[in-house]
Parts: C-alpha cells; structure tokens; sequence
C-alpha cells in the first residue's frame, strides 16, 4: 500500500488532500500543529500526528513516527498580505521560515530513507501567485518563488535515485482561511502603511471582485492537483491547480 505524509492537515488544502488520498485507497499521515484540531473521517489507513514544520525536533519525531514514506507532501505554510514596506523584517524571516526553510527540512528529513528505497516524490504547494504577480503579496510570493527554484534543481539532483520532485501552485481560494488568517495577522502587526490606503483598498476590492466571479480554485482542485504530482511521473514540473490558476499559467 502506497504511503503519504501530508503538513499542514488541519483545514483547508492539507485536509482536502489527506481526505483525497484516503478516498484513493492510500495510507496517509496526516500532520498538524494540534491534532485535536483534526475532522478527517477515521480510517484505518489514517494517522494524525502533531507537527510544526518550523521545529526541528518536532519533525524529527514525525518523521520517524511514520515510517517509511512514499510521497512527501509539504503542504504546511503561512500567509501574508501587506506592501514590502509595511513588512517587518522580523515577519519577513518568519515567512519564509514557513513556506521555504521548513519545506527543505522536510525533505531532508524523508530524504534518505526515500534515495535507501530508490523511490519516492516530493510534491511542494507553491503558489500560482509565482506566475501572476500580484500586489501586496511581494514577501509572501518571494518565499513561493524560492520553493520552485528549489524543487526544480532538487529534482535533477534526485533523479539518479529514483525519486521526483514537483510543484503544485494552487490559485485564489476563498473558501480557506489564508485572507483571514493574513488579515488578522496585519492587524496585529499595525496594519497597512498609511501612503498605501487607498491602494490598499482598491487592491482589495479588486481581490474580492476576483473571489466572487467563479473562476477561482477549490481545495479539491488542489487535492487533485496533488495526487496527479504524486502519480504522475509525466506530470509537469510546475502544475497549476484551479481554473485562475490555470488561465494564468496559459496566459503567461
């Protein structure tokens, strides 16, 4: 039975997709901060195991709970929405710690028992914000930009032992939690920089007019999107999940 180990399971994409593997008859890990967050539907296939991607001896402690691994997911990171220069450095580090540092710690970490098998995939959740640029998402699209460049070259390195790496970059999704979650966290921060409101505003407005015209991403896109990256050996490098995603990548 094929085996998956999936960050970040708590709620949206992460949950989406363990859900998704299960429905494929998989084995899945799942993996969250606090696993009494979890609502995945038992299964004797299903593991829940808490992990926060950002400590090493949590992931150290995950990773050899789960045995050995088919398919890393790194799915776990952190939004932000705000002008690079209302971003504190501080929060800057903090991001990328997130959605970059962590996601090469993992692979570090399921790495060796993956090149001891001669198999194994690496799918990394990027960010279709990496083909469409878009404003106020500079710091955060910067951290998705760098989890391309490193799948990317990661993938020529792991080749000669069997093992693939691929990016799945996911569109606009209103229905998870990244807008509020970013939200909350600038207001916490001290908001938007005063020179940017109006801005702001427009940006927003234009965010919103997006959301609500229909050509947007679900987490079953991505889900999908997902399980293809980790079956698929023809399947693209960088692969578009959502139909804004999508449009964009044939755009660009």
């Amino acid at each position: 039975m094929n085996s998956v180990f999936i960050t970040g399971c708590s709620t949206g994409f992460g949950r989406e997709t363990a859900a998704y593997f299960l429905e494929q008859g998989w084995s899945v890990v799942a993996t969250m901060r606090d696993p009494a967050a979890n609502t995945l539907p038992p299964s004797d296939r299903l593991r829940v195991l808490p992990l926060d991607v950002t400590d090493a001896k949590s992931i150290a402690a995950a990773t050899a709970a789960a045995g050995p691994i088919d398919v890393l997911v790194n799915n776990a990171g952190v939004g932000w929405l705000n002008a690079v220069e209302g971003t504190s450095m501080d929060t800057v580090r903090r991001i990328f710690e997130a959605n970059t540092f962590a996601m090469v710690a993992m692979m570090q970490a399921v790495l060796p028992g993956m090149r001891a098998r001669g198999a194994g995939v690496i799918v990394n959740v990027g960010s279709s914000t990496t083909i469409k640029p878009l404003p106020l998402l500079s710091i955060y699209r910067a951290s998705k930009a760098a989890v391309n460049a490193l799948t990317e070259s990661a993938d020529l390195e792991l080749a000669q032992f069997g093992i693939r790496a691929r990016v799945v970059l996911p569109g606009s999704a209103p229905t998870t939690n990244f807008g509020t979650t970013a939200r909350a966290q600038i207001a916490a921060s001290g908001g938007f920089p005063e020179p940017y409101a109006g801005f702001v505003q427009e940006t927003m407005q234009g965010m919103q007019r997006h959301a609500s015209g229909g050509a947007v991403t679900t987490a079953q896109d991505v889900a999908k999107a997902v399980f293809r990256a980790a079956t698929d050996p023809d399947c693209p490098m960088l692969l578009p999940a959502g139909a804004d995603a999508i449009a964009w990548s044939e755009g660009r």
